[in-house]
């Protein structure tokens, strides 16, 4: 196996590392009670934080894709 192709999957990454700073201080400010969602209340849930990271480092044009689609239920 080469080196070339591991190199190549580092520099397509899924985030840029400004997104994981944005997720790094929302999880940080979750854990001391100091984050609040778009109602106000706090968050509780380490995964609700992650997503107001990536939230906030879409809003400030870091390299993050899309939001998901949701899919119908059948």
């Amino acid at each position: 196996m080469s080196n070339t192709s591991r190199s190549s999957n580092r520099n397509s990454r899924k985030y840029g590392e400004a997104a994981s700073k944005y997720v790094e201080s929302a999880v940080r400010r979750a854990e001391n009670g100091t984050l609040k969602d778009s109602h106000g209340t706090t968050v509780k849930s380490h995964r609700q934080a992650v997503a107001i990271g990536l939230s906030e480092a879409r809003r400030k044009g870091a390299k993050v894709p899309p939001r998901s689609k949701p899919t119908a239920k059948r």
